[in-house]
């Protein structure tokens, strides 16, 4: 249905249309935000958004790219810088720290300042920096965290986690030298660094459990089995410490859609032993959806008459690109999409902060002149002018699906098809350039122009009157317009002068 496209009224109008919206965002939004929420696609670029864009649209029939995804409503958009301290590209862990803690940091490390060097246990003491769900936690707000991703994965953990390494998610996994020097893995760190994390939802079981003990859902696979040296069952010390608080355990789906919320104050549900499974890949009997798991949590967290703050991640977006898999990760993106959506639906804009951003990029694109509403999965129309050979809209710069084609072309069409790279490596790299920083509710026009990442979890914890900066929020109420207390002291100043 293209033809509408041809006369020119119909773009002036949807121009026009979008102007008269955007001059009623004049008045900005100067609440108070009771509840924040921040989504978090792991490795969602810019490219990355605009093909699930174009994938969303496909799959409800339409050519996709004047689809609007649920984060292209949002107001506000700005760009981050994602360096790390000791990195031009920047990994999970150092963003994750930026993000969340508000202080970058070296790549690898979560929790701690630029000091900590990466795997030297003896440099965590005293270099720790507590993330923006420690600062809501203390301001008496529910918290909780969703990822598709390990529960103790790189940007969950920053939530509450102090490492120097990433990759220390279980004691088995620690040098024992660390574990000398008193280094806790972040599993461990999960349950014991900030006492009643009201929801903790996503993957990550064998972490938990003592080594060797099998697991619920796969007994007869052995690498799924606990890898605890120290024997503890974290899962089962967190039962019965929230025996009398309304605490449950999940790791089904069957099991979490059966609880009533109203009567969960804590909930900790563990899907997978290891990361969850691709969306493309999810039993939809046993393994709950990102979206169903955001449904549960607001519907927990939102009771708290001091309003809540969660940390969801799309997390195997990134998953998806590392394997040169670009189907998995655009609908890993189209599902957090429509996690957003419902996020959206369950809260307001008048009280709610939701930002949605990534950690970093990754080396992904799609090109090649292709045509309108051409499968975002497809060739591009002409084959290359040099060799005469076909090739794919999405390319890679670097990764596994680096190939020497003689004649033919690997079929296209099925979901773990690795498109071409420049570069062989057995898993493509992150990419270097800036992300968009999507931002709707109070104080959302913060998030303007281009920034440090660091500087996300400043605003938000501005917006919500919790962390360093709280003056000016001095005698206001929930609802109430916050105004930056500096200007009337400099009024009162003057008005002093003229007086005397």
């Amino acid at each position: 249905s293209f033809k509408q496209e041809k006369d020119p009224k119909f773009w002036n109008t949807w121009a026009q249309q979008t102007l008269k919206n955007a001059l009623s965002l004049q008045t900005l939004n100067q609440n108070k935000a009771k509840n924040l929420i921040f989504f978090l696609g792991d490795g969602m670029g810019v490219p990355t958004v605009t093909a699930a864009r174009i994938l969303k649209g496909q799959l409800s029939g339409q050519s996709g790219e004047e689809t609007q995804l649920e984060m292209d409503k949002f107001p506000f958009v700005s760009l981050a810088k994602t360096y790390n301290t000791n990195a031009q590209v920047a990994d999970s862990a150092g963003t994750a720290t930026a993000f969340l803690c508000g202080v970058k940091a070296n790549e690898g490390t979560v929790g701690v300042s630029a000091a900590a060097v990466r795997s030297q246990c003896n440099t965590t003491k005293g270099n720790e920096v507590t993330s923006i769900l420690k600062w809501a936690k203390d301001a008496g707000k529910s918290v909780g965290l969703v990822t598709t991703t390990r529960v103790n994965h790189a940007t969950p953990s920053a939530s509450y986690a102090h490492s120097v390494d990433r990759d220390w998610l279980s004691d088995s996994a620690m040098p024992a030298e660390a574990v000398q020097d008193g280094c806790k893995d972040i599993a461990r760190q999960l349950f014991e660094n900030i006492p009643d994390i009201n929801v903790i939802m996503g993957g990550g079981r064998k972490y938990m459990f003592p080594k060797n003990q099998v697991d619920v859902e796969y007994p007869d696979t052995a690498k799924y089995s606990g890898t605890r040296k120290d024997g503890r069952n974290l899962v089962g010390e967190w039962i019965e410490k929230m025996e009398n608080k309304n605490g449950h355990y999940v790791w089904n789906k069957k099991q979490l859609l059966s609880l009533n919320p109203n009567n969960v104050d804590y909930l900790l549900g563990l899907f997978e032993p290891e990361d969850m499974t691709y969306d493309l890949e999810r039993n939809p009997e046993t393994d709950p959806s990102l979206t169903e798991m955001v449904e549960v949590a607001i519907k927990i967290l939102k009771k708290n008459p001091n309003g809540f703050y969660l940390l969801v991640e799309g997390g195997r977006i990134d998953h998806g690109h590392h394997e040169g898999k670009a189907k998995q990760a655009l609908y890993e993106a189209v599902e957090m999409d429509r996690a957003i959506s419902r996020a959206g639906l369950m809260t307001s804009i008048h009280d709610t902060l939701t930002i949605v951003t990534a950690d970093h990029s990754h080396v992904f694109n799609f090109g090649g002149y292709t045509h309108r509403g051409n499968t975002i999965f497809g060739l591009a129309p002409a084959v290359s002018d040099v060799d005469q050979k076909p090739f794919t809209a999405i390319l890679y710069g670097n990764g596994p699906g680096y190939k020497l084609v003689n004649g033919g072309r690997e079929n296209v069409s099925e979901n773990n098809y690795q498109a071409q790279a420049a570069v062989p490596l057995s898993m493509e790299t992150h990419g270097g350039e800036d992300v968009a920083v999507f931002a709707k509710g109070p104080m959302a026009h913060l998030l303007h122009g281009v920034h440090e990442q660091n500087y996300i979890p400043h605003v938000m914890a501005y917006a919500s009157c919790i962390g360093q900066n709280r003056q000016h929020c001095a005698g206001h109420n929930q609802g109430s317009r916050l105004r930056p207390a500096l200007p009337s002291i400099a009024a009162l100043f003057t008005l002093i002068r003229l007086l005397f």
